[in-house]
C-alpha cells in the first residue's frame, strides 16, 4: 500500500539537493523535474523523486508483454525508461537485418522499479509517499526515510578526471553519411530522417550528481531527469514530452525546428520569428505531425484523433523550439504496452515513413542508441503515464568509465550537410558544457 503524508519543508532547493544527494546511496533512484517551466501545455507536476527499490523490473527480450505483468503485479507507481531498441518489439521486421553498433552503455529494453520512497513537490509543498507492507508500518518508514535523506554525502571513490568528448564521426564522414541519406530521399525511400552521431569520452570519472546540476544550471528544461540504474545514470535536459495518459486521453508534443538563442533581444526575437515563417522547417514539422496523427490512429477510438497545436514557438535557455501538441482518446482498460506497441519509438526520432528511416537509421548509425532517443517517465497506480523523449542527454557508464552525448537533426531533400552537423553542435552543447566545465 503507498500512503502520502505531508513534509514539511523550510528550504524547498536544500531539500532537493539533499534528495538528489541520496542517489548516491541507493542503487534505484529517479528525479523527475519539470523546472516550473511557465506555459508549457498539459504540464501536471513540479519534481517527483523515487528514491530506492522494493521491486523491479529489467527486460531484454519480450520486454513490452514483461512491462505488462509488471503493472499488473505491482499496481503502485513505477519508474523507469524505455530504450530506442525497444522498436525491434514494436516494429518485428528491423529484425530482418543485424548492423554492429558501438556501446558503451550496455543499458537493457526497459528497466522500471517500485520505489520505496517517493517524494512529490508541488508549490511550496512535499509530500512523502512510503510503501507500507504488513511487517512495516508509517512511523518506521518515515524514521527510515529521513534516515537516507540524513546520510552523509559519500566520499567520491574516484578524483573526477579531466574530460574532453570526442566525436564519432569526423564532419568528412558526416557529410558523406548525409549524402548517402540524400540519395535514399531523392529515391523517395523516405521522406524524412532523424540521423544522430555521437560524442563520446572513455576510461573517465564524473560526478553524476554535479554533473547534472550543472547542466540543469545551463539548460533548465520542462522534462528534466536524473535516472540510476545501479552503475549506469542518465542526466537529461529534455525539452521534449514523448507520450502523456491522462485517463482516457493521449497526449503527444513532438519537436522539429530549432534556432539558436541570441544574448541580443532584438536578435533573438528575429530568430523566432524567422524559426517560425522557415517553410523548410515548417515542412518537416508537418510530417512528424502526420505520423504521430497516423500512429494514434492505430490505438484511438475512431474518429477521435485532433491536432491541438500546431507550429508552437518554444523558448528554452539554448534554443528556440517548434512543438506541436497532437491527442486522442483510447478505449477503456487500454494499457500501456499496447499504446506502446503502437506509437513508440516516437516520429521526432526516426522519420517518415517510420519503417523505412528506422531500417536507414539501423543501416548507417554506428553507435547503438540504447536509453537515447527513448523515453524516461512514470506509470500511476491508475495506469496514467508520462514519458519524455530522451534527448540533451549525457549517459555514463561507471563500470566501464564510458560517457556519452548524441545529437541529431532531421534529413530532408533540402538538407545541407555543413547546417545539419551545425545543428548537431548545438544541440550537444550544453551537455558538453556541463561535462568539460571545471
Amino acid at each position: 500500500m503507498r500512503k502520502f503524508c505531508p513534509f514539511p519543508v523550510d528550504d524547498l532547493p536544500a531539500f532537493r539537493q539533499q534528495l538528489l544527494r541520496a542517489s548516491e546511496h541507493t542503487q534505484y533512484f529517479c528525479y523527475l523535474d519539470s523546472n516550473n517551466y511557465p506555459n508549457y501545455p498539459h504540464s501536471t507536476f513540479g519534481s517527483l523523486f523515487a528514491l530506492g527499490a522494493v521491486h523491479t523490473l529489467t527486460a531484454d527480450s519480450a520486454a513490452l508483454n514483461a512491462l505488462e505483468a509488471f503493472t499488473k503485479r505491482h499496481q503502485d507507481w513505477l519508474f523507469g525508461f524505455l530504450s530506442y531498441d525497444l522498436k525491434n518489439e514494436t516494429e518485428p521486421a528491423l529484425t530482418q537485418h543485424s548492423y554492429p553498433k558501438t556501446d558503451g552503455i550496455q543499458a537493457p529494453l526497459l528497466h522500471f522499479f517500485v520505489p520505496r520512497f517517493i517524494v512529490r513537490i508541488t508549490g511550496e509543498k512535499a509530500e512523502v509517499g512510503l510503501c507500507l507492507t504488513a511487517d512495516t508500518d508509517e512511523a518506521t518508514e518515515l524514521a527510515a526515510f529521513k534516515l537516507l535523506l540524513l546520510t552523509p554525502a559519500g566520499v567520491h571513490s574516484a578524483m573526477a578526471t579531466d574530460i574532453r568528448m570526442q566525436p564519432r564521426w569526423t564532419q568528412e564522414t558526416y557529410a558523406g553519411v548525409v549524402g548517402k541519406i540524400k540519395e535514399h530521399l531523392q529515391r523517395g525511400d523516405i521522406y524524412e530522417m532523424n540521423l544522430c552521431q555521437e560524442f563520446y569520452a572513455e576510461e573517465v570519472t564524473i560526478h553524476p550528481v554535479e554533473v547534472f546540476n550543472t547542466l540543469n544550471a545551463i539548460s533548465r528544461a520542462p522534462f528534466s531527469c536524473f535516472f540510476r540504474m545501479e552503475e549506469q545514470y542518465l542526466l537529461c535536459a529534455s525539452p521534449e514530452r514523448f507520450l502523456k495518459k491522462q485517463h482516457h486521453t493521449l497526449i503527444s508534443q513532438p519537436i522539429k525546428g530549432t534556432r539558436r538563442r541570441a544574448a541580443d533581444e532584438t536578435e533573438d526575437a528575429q530568430l523566432k520569428e524567422n524559426l517560425l515563417a522557415d517553410e523548410k522547417e515548417r515542412s518537416e514539422h508537418v510530417m512528424i505531425v502526420d505520423l504521430v496523427r497516423n500512429d494514434f490512429s492505430r490505438i484511438a477510438v475512431p474518429a477521435s484523433v485532433r491536432v491541438e497545436e500546431l507550429y508552437g514557438i518554444y523558448t528554452f535557455e539554448q534554443v528556440h523550439q517548434m512543438i506541436s501538441t497532437i491527442i486522442c482518446e483510447v478505449p477503456e482498460n487500454t494499457g500501456v504496452a499496447d499504446i506502446l506497441r503502437a506509437v513508440f519509438p516516437m516520429g521526432s526520432m526516426t522519420g517518415a515513413p517510420k519503417l523505412s528511416a528506422m531500417q536507414l537509421i539501423d543501416r548507417y548509425e554506428p553507435t547503438k542508441r540504447g536509453i537515447y532517443s527513448g523515453a524516461v517517465g512514470y506509470i500511476t497506480p491508475k495506469g496514467n503515464f508520462d514519458f519524455n523523449v530522451v534527448i540533451r542527454s549525457i549517459l555514463y557508464n561507471a563500470a566501464n568509465r564510458y560517457v556519452s552525448v548524441q545529437a541529431g537533426s532531421a534529413l530532408t531533400i533540402d538538407a545541407q550537410a555543413g547546417t545539419e552537423y551545425e545543428e548537431c553542435l548545438l544541440k550537444a552543447r550544453a551537455m558538453i558544457q556541463a561535462l568539460e566545465k571545471r
